[in-house]
């Protein structure tokens, strides 16, 4: 099973719309919709956030999405990771461990200082991957404003 990982250029809506299906059946978003076209360009466009797929056969199964964190008491820059997410059939198969460290290594060439992922405790799965990937676990509490 060789799978290819790579950063999404602006070139690559099709595939944003890809990944954007995958994170749709694995967090079972109910009534998605994939932007148009010209929306998924602007992202693609916008320096402040990355994606990275994982291909099979031609075929996006999986990948995740970051924003890029400027500060202010640094020049050094932080990414966060937003959403990870391997198809359903493709999970436990070392393709998300793949991603990770893809994505990881391309923030080190690029000079980013370190790297963020939330987790809810609540969804094991999830942060036992992140453990297996070798990240330093925080305790922290998050908190959000739910505004729709």
């Amino acid at each position: 099973m060789e799978v290819l990982i790579s950063k999404l250029s602006q070139n690559d809506s099709v595939k944003l719309a890809e990944l954007l299906h995958v994170f749709e059946a694995v967090f079972e978003m109910k009534s998605f919709t994939v932007p148009d076209e010209s929306y998924l360009q602007r992202l693609l466009e916008n320096p402040d956030m990355m994606f990275m797929v994982a291909e099979l056969d031609g075929k996006v199964v999986g990948g995740l999405s970051a924003y890029v964190l400027l500060q202010y008491y640094s020049k050094e820059k932080h990414a966060y990771i937003h959403d990870v997410a391997i198809s359903t059939a493709y999970q436990r198969k070392g393709i998300g461990n793949k991603l990770i460290a893809s994505f990881n290594n391309y923030c080190q060439k690029m000079n980013y200082a370190e790297v963020f992922v939330a987790a809810e405790k609540q969804d094991a799965h999830a942060v036992e991957f992140y453990r297996a990937t070798g990240a330093e676990e925080l305790e922290s509490v998050h908190f959000f404003y739910r505004l729709k």
